[in-house]
């Protein structure tokens, strides 16, 4: 186990080996949106330009089937400049050392286990670790308490197989199983939400790098390239835990919470400026100061102490997380622009905050009113963010 602790398109130029963004003439189906046009396009999409200057700038070995070298993965991830001027952004705001175990991890053998309490970018890492490697972040499997063990292994089309038997076209492949003939990354989300007896599905495809068919008598082996990305979150322990079999094929990387509040702010300015374009809602810097807010708030409430260590504050039961911040400031952002002047405010941000905070409608809001009398009521250049919320929370 790793020692780390602590967030112009071309699909097919890019390499995705996907099909065409449209259905086929005569197909009856209807037309897939273009990645522009699509809510939240895929990570290869939205950063079709930065992965091709990568790869046209990246002199350095790759393994096979890798689109970047594993150089070339980490700049994309952490960001930085190419010799022809081109800046790469940031992706993950967070220590190098775990962005390069990770890449390192999905060059061996071993599967990659992102581990880390709700909103440490685990999900997002994941994609972008896929988009950056296989051009592809769409082979995944979503982890719940109903996945059943066809979404691991293969399922079938049952008016063929009632047809004609199992035949290798009635067979439904699973995104693991064309991960594996394809040699790319599959994505596993929630791992331990998934029942035990499908979690252990993994453990011959990730040990024996083989996926057996009985049914037709043959099996389907992993191409070199092939790995995979599984995500969990650490608060779930005694949903489905790992068996000890499983995790052995597992390297874990923990992905830590930001550790700074400037860090923190950079990653919720960052990502809320990307979710607000595809919005067209106001830029973040006319909403700054109030994003600070939103982060010392929630960094205050969770670490159980204000940012200046004097007074010591009660933690809610929710998480609030980075994600969730970010969430808290897009829909401070949506009511400035709809039903104010643009300028996010206080009172754009106090009932996302509220909602955030108090999820036990009783203890919660025992903490919050404590935590805005004791603390907020007494800041400088707080009255107009204590008036706001005592509104919200009356």
């Amino acid at each position: 186990m790793s020692q780390t602790s602590s967030s112009t398109d071309g699909r097919e130029q890019a390499g995705s080996g996907r099909g065409p963004a449209t259905a086929p003439a005569g197909s009856g189906g209807s037309a897939a949106p273009a990645p522009e046009q699509a809510l939240r396009p895929h990570a290869e999409d939205t950063f079709a330009g930065e992965l091709a200057a990568l790869a046209a700038a990246d002199d350095r070995a790759r393994p096979a089937r890798w689109k970047l070298s594993p150089w070339a993965v980490a700049t994309y991830l952490l960001g930085g400049t190419l010799p022809d001027g081109t800046v790469i952004t940031p992706k993950y705001v967070g220590p190098r050392r775990v962005v390069e175990v990770a890449v390192t991890t999905l060059a061996t053998d071993r599967a990659l286990l992102l581990l880390g309490v709700p909103g440490t970018a685990k999900t997002w890492v994941s994609e972008h670790l896929a988009a950056a490697i296989s051009g592809d972040s769409t082979l995944l499997v979503q982890g719940t308490a109903g996945t059943p063990e066809e979404a691991i292994r293969y399922g079938w089309n049952y008016a063929q197989l009632l047809t004609h038997g199992p035949t290798p076209a009635a067979l439904v492949h699973s995104p693991v199983m064309r991960a594996m003939a394809e040699g790319r990354i599959a994505r596993i989300e929630e791992l331990t939400r998934i029942p035990a007896d499908v979690q252990d599905t993994l453990i011959t495809i990730l040990s024996e790098k083989t996926l057996p068919i009985p049914e037709l008598g043959t099996e389907t082996q992993a191409v070199r390239g092939f790995n995979m990305i599984a995500t969990a979150n650490d608060r779930d322990r005694g949903v489905n835990e790992l068996s000890s079999a499983l995790r052995r094929r597992f390297n874990t990387v923990v992905l830590p919470l930001p550790a700074t509040a400037e860090e923190e702010v950079d990653i919720v300015s960052r990502r809320v400026d990307q979710l607000g374009r595809g919005l067209d809602l106001p830029a973040v810097p006319r909403g700054a100061d109030e994003i600070r807010r939103v982060v010392t708030v929630f960094r205050e409430l969770r670490g159980g102490v204000t940012e200046d260590g004097r007074t010591k504050v009660k933690s809610p039961s929710g998480t609030l997380s980075t994600a969730e911040a970010i969430s808290v400031v897009t829909g401070g952002l949506a009511l400035a622009a709809h039903f104010g002047d643009g300028v996010l405010r206080a009172g754009d941000v106090a009932a996302g905050i509220l909602g955030a905070v108090v999820r036990d409608p009783a203890a919660d809001r025992l903490v919050w009113q404590e935590y805005l009398e004791t603390v907020v009521r007494g800041r400088d250049g707080w009255k107009d963010f204590y008036r706001a919320c005592r509104e919200v929370s009356a």
